[in-house]
C-alpha cells in the first residue's frame, strides 16, 4: 500500500503576540521580494509561499496583496522622514539648493520606496478598505508636519508650501524610478540608439534640479511679494 506523504496544517496564530510576529514575517517576505523583482512582480501568492503558507491564510492577516504593501509604504514613509529631518536637523543654516538635494538624495537611496510611492495612489490605495486608506493618510500628514517643522526653521516655509514641496519630491521620485528602471530589454534599446538616450534616466540628479527650482521659485516668490509690499 502506496504512503501519502502530508504537509503539516498551517497553524494560526492565536494570541495578539503570535499575531503581530506572523504580520511582520509577512511584510519581511513582501519587503524581500519587492527588493528583488519590484513592488509590481509581486503576487500574494508569492508572499504566501515565502512565508510558508497557503494565499487563503494569509488573507486572515490581510485583506489584500496592496494592504501589505500600503503598510510598507507607510513604513518606508516613516524612514525616509526620520532620514530626511536628521539630515536637515544636523544644519543650523540652508539655502534652497541645498535642502532640495538633501531631500533628492534621501529619496533616491530609497529605491524600494520610490517604487511604492509610484503604487499607491494608482493601485493601492484603490484596492484596500477606506480604513486602511485613512490608516495611511494619517501617517503621511504626521510625517509631513514633522518635516515641516524643519524646512520652516531653515527656510522658512509655510505649511502649504511644506505640502507642495513633500508632494512634488515623492511624487517625481516615483516616477522617476519607474522611468529610470525600464527593464534590460528596454534599457538596452535606449543604450543603442543615441537618438533615445534622453529615455535614461537618473534619479538624483533630476529630481535635485526640479527641487532646487521649485525652492528658489519660492524664495523669489517671497522676494518679489515684500519688495511690492514695500513700494
Amino acid at each position: 500500500m502506496m504512503s501519502v506523504m502530508t504537509t503539516p496544517a498551517f497553524q494560526r496564530a492565536r494570541s495578539a503576540q503570535a499575531k503581530q510576529a506572523r504580520e511582520e514575517a509577512i511584510l519581511d517576505a513582501a519587503r524581500a521580494l519587492a527588493r528583488e523583482r519590484g513592488v509590481r512582480d509581486v503576487t500574494l501568492t508569492d508572499i504566501a509561499g515565502a512565508v510558508g503558507m497557503h494565499k487563503s491564510a494569509l488573507l486572515r492577516y490581510f485583506e489584500t496583496r496592496e494592504q501589505i504593501f500600503l503598510r510598507l509604504t507607510a513604513e518606508g514613509w516613516r524612514q525616509w522622514s526620520a532620514e530626511l529631518r536628521g539630515e536637515l536637523a544636523r544644519r543650523t543654516h540652508a539655502t534652497a539648493p541645498e535642502v532640495a538635494e538633501v531631500v533628492a538624495a534621501t529619496l533616491a537611496a530609497r529605491p524600494m520606496f520610490c517604487d511604492l510611492l509610484s503604487q499607491a495612489p494608482m493601485n493601492l490605495e484603490r484596492n484596500v478598505s477606506i480604513d486602511s486608506v485613512r490608516d495611511f493618510k494619517l501617517v503621511t500628514l504626521e510625517e509631513i508636519e514633522l518635516i515641516d517643522d524643519e524646512l520652516r526653521r531653515l527656510l522658512g516655509l509655510t505649511e502649504l508650501q511644506t505640502v507642495d514641496l513633500v508632494a512634488t519630491a515623492t511624487s517625481l521620485a516615483g516616477a522617476l524610478w519607474q522611468i529610470a528602471t525600464p527593464g534590460p530589454r528596454l534599457r538596452e534599446l535606449y543604450e543603442s540608439d543615441p537618438r533615445l538616450a534622453h529615455a535614461i534616466v537618473e534619479v538624483e540628479p533630476r529630481l535635485r534640479r526640479v527641487l532646487t527650482a521649485f525652492l528658489t521659485g519660492l524664495d523669489t516668490g517671497s522676494s518679489e511679494t515684500t519688495a511690492s509690499s514695500d513700494t
